[in-house]
């Protein structure tokens, strides 16, 4: 058996101005064939269990492509082609194909990227089985649905069972190969736009759909998945998703998709997800910080990197300022001109700099540049091993680093945005997080398993940058409406 494994995963923020060039995907752009194989192999990511599953089973295995970015702006379209021809372009003589996708990808030329991608590799294989894993926070399509045969995504946010999903997926793709089952798909989509702060699946409503999905399965459905959607895209339908895949009756996996999906639907305000005043929040930060001799976390989720943040919106950090924090932690910024002036003024040296609030974007009005004053504490390449749960024993690529202590902080500016996987963000760089008083950083959910326990409290800050919870600062024009909250009285 010959089998084509390849992955392609890229969160699109339509929003965003942060660039999506094919060198955004990996270190200088994807890996390609024994590169994208060993790339995978013995990590955590739903690619590898595909080639774990492919090598169990004696296959041959073809991997033309591995390519992930971090959420931005919109996929250049020679990005997207580049991608997609290489894994439709490896298909032929294959006789299964397995994809590990995040689902929410819109390029210049394409706002479907993965359904119009599965439309490409049915074409080129008719009658081989496409088995798609796709991230919780996918915005599944009519057409991703009728190109695939077996769709897993996902079932934790914070993502920590992106093995497990590919794995979930793999073995149905087997099952049917041999015989020992007839998977077929079913979906339903309610007109619900989720904020991510509500797709937690620790908590609350999400915690429940979840549960409903996990309790169908142990009732005999194959799979059942809830996709909460991403919905800072300008697409028809950036729209929370439950997919089912069952046995052979297409009708009884349509009856559990719609019935977890009215279920979620009666709960749809516990979806919504109301910021506070800033400067409310960094007062509440202030006030647990008397009570604890542990970090605070402020995170900063109206700049968040995992959801195409620019990275360099500085109106927590000037609010923390503004209201005498100090013992702080911030970062990474992204700024490439002050990671330049910083490594041309070298370690030691005392500087004066503008720092962030430079790429044009942000939700709301434009901020100036912030003015800082420090020494240079320490540069380096930004590149460090993230220790896991998320990405497990992968090479993390932050650019160029540069760290400067202003005296009320320390702060992390480097070339590329960059999420807080990983207490080697600051480690690597010769900062202990621990030690910090206030720690800000530009993330929702992703720094969380691993900050939260090193922390004395968490509140959540909205910089209304271009990853804000206020989607009124956004202007969809493809979205289909009516469509909640953004229109109170939507029927469905």
């Amino acid at each position: 058996m010959k089998i084509l494994i390849a992955r392609m995963n890229h969160e699109t923020n339509t929003f965003s101005p942060v660039a999506t060039p094919l060198d955004a995907f990996g270190r200088n752009g994807p890996c390609y064939g024994e590169d994208a194989y060993r790339e995978n192999k013995g990590m955590r990511t739903a690619m590898s269990a595909f080639i774990d599953a492919a090598r169990h089973e004696g296959a041959q295995i073809v991997t033309p492509i591995s390519a992930s970015a971090n959420p931005s702006g919109p996929v250049a379209a020679a990005a997207y082609d580049a991608i997609c021809n290489a894994i439709v372009d490896a298909a032929s003589g294959c006789d299964a194909v397995m994809l590990d996708l995040h689902g929410a990808m819109v390029a210049e030329n394409s706002n479907d990227g993965e359904g119009d991608l599965l439309e490409r590799v049915r074409a080129a294989l008719p009658e081989a089985p496409i088995a798609v894993s796709l991230d919780l926070h996918a915005n599944v399509t009519q057409k991703m649905i009728d190109n695939a045969d077996v769709i897993v995504s996902f079932k934790t946010y914070p993502h920590v069972d992106m093995y497990e999903s590919g794995e979930h997926a793999a073995r149905l793709l087997f099952d049917r190969v041999h015989g020992r089952a007839r998977p077929v798909i079913a979906w339903s989509q309610p007109p619900l736009l989720t904020h991510t702060l509500r797709s937690t699946t620790a908590e609350g409503a999400m915690k429940r759909a979840v549960e409903a999905a996990s309790a169908a399965e142990r009732d005999g459905m194959l799979a059942v998945s809830v996709l909460s959607g991403f919905s800072l895209a300008d697409i028809e339908a950036p729209c929370i998703s439950v997919v089912v895949v069952g046995d052979g009756d297409r009708e009884a996996a349509q009856r559990v998709a719609k019935r977890i999906a009215q279920q979620i639907w009666d709960e749809r305000d516990a979806f919504v997800y109301r910021s506070e005043p800033l400067a409310d929040s960094v007062a509440k930060g202030a006030a647990l910080a008397r009570d604890t001799d542990k970090p605070v976390l402020l995170l900063d989720h109206g700049d968040n990197c995992m959801s195409g943040g620019t990275c360099d919106t500085m109106d927590v950090f000037v609010e923390a300022l503004k209201q005498g924090l100090d013992g702080m932690v911030t970062g990474p910024l992204c700024d490439p001109e002050a990671v330049a002036a910083l490594y041309a003024a070298g370690v030691g040296a005392t500087v004066t700099l503008y720092v962030g609030n430079k790429l044009a974007g942000n939700a709301a009005s434009p901020r100036p540049p912030v003015r800082l004053t420090g020494t240079v504490r320490a540069l380096t390449d930004g590149e460090y091993i993230i220790s896991g749960p998320t990405y497990t024993g992968q090479r993390a690529f932050m650019g160029r680093a540069a760290v400067l202590d202003t005296g009320a902080a320390q702060v992390l500016v480097t070339e590329r945005t960059h999420e807080p996987w990983d207490l080697g963000v600051f480690e690597s760089v010769g900062i202990d997080p621990r030690g910090a008083r206030f720690l800000i950083l530009k993330s929702r959910m992703y720094c969380r398993p691993v900050f939260v326990p090193i922390a004395g409290a968490l509140v959540e800050c909205d910089s209304r940058g271009v990853t804000s919870s206020d989607y009124g600062l956004f202007e969809f024009g493809k979205l289909k409406r009516p469509v909640y909250p953004l229109d109170a009285d939507t029927a469905w």
